[in-house]
């Protein structure tokens, strides 16, 4: 089986990957080349197993298995194990562990919104609860993809650095020539609707580095606030909130400083502290249907995408289950 792989980000290539390693098929990846700025290359790289919605969480708890028992993952991603602390919305009801605690055994509890405070500093818990868990922390996207790739080139597949202009249900069309496969898959990020068919739209990412302390807190997530972070070096954190910038073009993403502004502002509401910036990133990502990053296939094309900001946390998983589903 012949496969071309259009997107060089952690998506297509561990698509690719999956597919040359698992299943020995003749594949081709398609890649702007080396990049910092897109969406691999700016995401914060925040791991754990819980999601809200339990199908991710499986796909989220299944990966982080898998890289926690591979010590070549473990080197690709330069994975670091801090912890991490998710504070759940007063609605938002009990949190279903289920895929965490059988695939991540005695790492997950769930504390009520006074402890959370008392342990990580969250003032004004707004009486939501937390989900804790031990084995989560955070990783290098753009080192995971920078291996991968380098495996195929190693391995037997090709690796193109190349623009592509249109796909066809078998054919790319890069570089003034037409490519012939088995199967093509556009797996391009935030570049993915431009190349196919369906309700696919970019979304803004954005973080900034800051100087500030949290005394106990590591990788943490507030879906009250939307506020996000992690350790960055000796007293800095990432910190980002969700951004609300739709639509933008991959190719002229600009760090809104009113967001950053407002990211200084929540710290400051949430933990009494007033963060120092030191600098700011921001890149966009892809955003379909839903159901999270998986193989699709809409109008003929396939598609592997729409991971929505969130793709660093089931790729693993979810480039297994769609390399599977094209060897069938």
């Amino acid at each position: 089986m012949k496969v071309g792989v259009v997107g060089g980000g952690i998506a297509g290539a561990l698509l690719a990957l999956r597919l040359r390693r698992e299943h020995g098929a003749e594949v081709e990846v398609f890649t702007l080349g080396p990049s910092t700025s897109d969406a691999s290359g700016v995401s914060g790289g925040l791991v754990r197993g819980y999601e809200r919605d339990p199908d991710a969480s499986r796909l989220a708890a299944l990966g982080l298995a898998e890289l926690r028992d591979s010590p070549e993952l473990l080197e690709w991603t330069g994975y670091r194990e801090t912890g991490s602390v998710y504070l759940l919305p007063p609605d938002a009801g009990p949190p279903d562990l289920t895929a965490v605690r059988e695939l991540l055994p005695g790492s997950a509890e769930v504390v009520d919104a006074a402890e959370a405070a008392r342990r990580y500093g969250f003032a004004g818990g707004d009486g939501a609860t937390a989900v804790v868990e031990r084995h989560a922390g955070f990783l290098s996207p753009a080192g995971l993809r920078e291996r991968a790739l380098d495996w195929l080139a190693r391995h037997g597949a090709t690796v193109r650095e190349s623009r592509v202009e249109r796909v066809g249900a078998d054919t790319v069309a890069a570089g003034g020539t037409e490519h012939r496969y088995d199967a093509v898959v556009v797996a391009a990020g935030a570049w993915t609707g431009g190349l196919a068919p369906g309700r696919w739209r970019t979304k803004q990412i954005q973080f900034g580095v800051y100087r500030v302390e949290l005394p106990g807190l590591a990788v943490f997530v507030d879906d009250v606030t939307g506020l996000f972070g992690r350790p960055w070096a000796p007293g800095e954190f990432l910190l980002g909130l969700g951004c609300d910038r739709w639509d933008v073009d991959p190719e002229r993403v600009e760090v809104d400083t009113a967001h950053a502004e407002d990211v200084t502002a929540a710290v400051l509401r949430r933990f009494g502290v007033r963060p120092e910036p030191v600098r700011a990133v921001a890149s966009c990502d892809g955003y379909g249907p839903p159901g999270g990053l998986r193989l699709r296939v809409e109008g003929g094309v396939r598609t592997f995408a729409g991971g929505s900001g969130g793709s660093v946390k089931t790729v693993l998983a979810a480039s297994r289950v769609a390399a599977r589903q094209l060897a069938a």
